[in-house]
């Protein structure tokens, strides 16, 4: 009956997909890239499939987990050239990075209805597909299954807040569950969730976390000389980096700056999550409102220009003869640069933690050493909880001590280098994790 429901559920969502698709928004690109997965995946496979060669189709939804599965595909590629890869995802925010991934083709999942799976599944006639974290589709993983796909998921978690582990989601996804060949769970307590919810014991290997891999290799990769780190330059003040804020992080946030630039010198550089124009726009209202004289620019035009930010500060007019590099606050106005602009932080505030979809990513500014300040919705993040149990980041609610912490950070060199290499610890003690996925990838497929 619940498989009904699902297929049902999803023929009207397919049905309805045109009308939610118009526009340029996230929502409207990922229900057309959706609409059009299987087609997508079809045309491709007509023009470049060998079916000579092995092929092994990755499924990530979003950014987060596509950082996890970048981690495994890299190595992959390396060793098994041969092999054609293809790589999936469900969310808008994942498009950049999967064009950047070294893999034969990367698109959208398709819906996850009768129809478009089949027709994904039979025009690719995957050997395995490996899902990244949590988002297996049911459809999905019954028809790949049905065809003798090997089934697997690295890096896979179930977080304590996670609505999988409610009865209803037990009940309907055991047997999705249960159909996994291979899965590298990131620890003992996730694979007892894992358990929980049907998958096999025999088949659950501890491989740890691949993001720790990942956050490493892009701190490898960043360059320093890139015009954004030059354009935020050397000023000796200390820099705070605010990362994927929402409005609701935000407003909690920017009196905590208030309150720390009365006291100390300090630069805010920051990251809305989505920098619409709307976004941008109302930052901007705000920011003159809690930093009232603050020169106040935009990375894009700091980058262009080193003397933008005098033509910004707001009242008083005195300070129209600034210096070319003096600028309070820059808004980062794109998207996919905040894993480097970490590397010239101080101290970090990672949004999220006041947001209703809970903790953004912590792990790049650990990985940089420094440490991180975010709100108090951080209970679905595993790499939270190793930074609150090592010292390398705090959980705090009020802007007030937000600002507290941060200036203990500011104010204290040694307890900030302290809290700093508590936080790469947590991140050098999980490497590895990608390597031993590769191998639970390579023995799925070819054991």
């Amino acid at each position: 009956m619940l498989t009904f429901l699902y297929r049902a559920g999803w023929a009207l969502v397919r049905t309805a997909a045109p009308l939610a698709a118009t526009g340029d928004g996230k929502f409207a690109r990922a229900v057309r890239g959706r609409h059009r997965g299987a087609a997508a995946l079809a045309d491709w496979a007509s023009l470049h499939r060998d079916t000579a060669r092995t092929l092994v189709w990755f499924h990530a939804a979003s950014v987060g987990e596509g950082r996890q599965a970048e981690a495994v595909l890299v190595r992959l590629r390396a060793v098994r050239p041969e092999w054609q890869i293809v790589y999936t995802h469900a969310s808008a925010s994942a498009e950049s990075l999967a064009r950047s991934l070294p893999v034969d083709f990367a698109g959208y999942v398709p819906a996850d209805t009768v129809e478009d799976t089949a027709l994904a599944l039979g025009a690719l006639s995957p050997r395995a597909l490996i899902f990244s974290a949590t988002d297996l589709w049911p459809e999905l993983v019954r028809q790949a299954a049905g065809r003798g796909v090997r089934l697997g998921l690295t890096s896979a978690t179930l977080a304590p807040t996670s609505s999988r582990r409610g009865a209803l989601a037990r009940a309907f996804l055991h047997d999705t569950y249960a159909a996994l060949d291979a899965v590298g769970a990131i620890d003992e307590s996730d694979a007892t969730a894992l358990t929980e919810l049907g998958v096999r014991k025999a088949v659950i290997t501890i491989t740890g976390d691949t993001r720790h891999d990942a956050a490493a290799a892009r701190v490898a990769a960043i360059d320093r000389t890139s015009p954004a780190l030059r354009a935020l330059g050397e000023a000796g003040v200390p820099l705070l980096v605010a990362g994927s804020t929402w409005p609701d992080d935000e407003r909690v946030l920017l009196p905590a700056v208030a309150l720390l630039r009365a006291a100390l010198p300090l630069r805010l550089v920051i990251a809305p999550h989505e920098p619409t124009p709307e976004h941008l726009t109302d930052l901007e209202r705000r920011l003159a409102i809690n930093l009232p004289g603050a020169a106040v620019v935009r990375l894009s035009a700091l980058e262009s220009d080193p003397g933008a930010a005098a033509a910004c500060r707001l009242p008083p007019a005195s300070h129209s003869r600034l210096p070319p590099a003096a600028w309070d606050v820059c808004i980062v106005d794109r998207v996919g640069i905040l894993a480097d602009l970490y590397a010239a932080a101080s101290v970090a505030f990672v949004g999220g933690g006041f947001h209703e979809a809970g903790l953004h990513s912590v792990i790049e500014p650990a990985a940089l050493g420094v440490p991180v300040v975010f709100g108090p919705r951080w209970h679905s993040s595993r790499d939270a909880r190793l930074l609150l149990e090592t010292g390398g980041g705090t959980s705090k609610a009020s802007s007030d001590a937000i600002a507290a912490a941060l200036g203990g950070w500011l104010e204290d060199t040694d307890a900030r280098e302290a809290a700093g290499a508590a936080a790469r610890a947590v991140v050098e003690s999980g490497l590895g994790a990608a390597d031993r996925s590769v191998q639970l990838v390579i023995a799925l497929v070819e054991g």
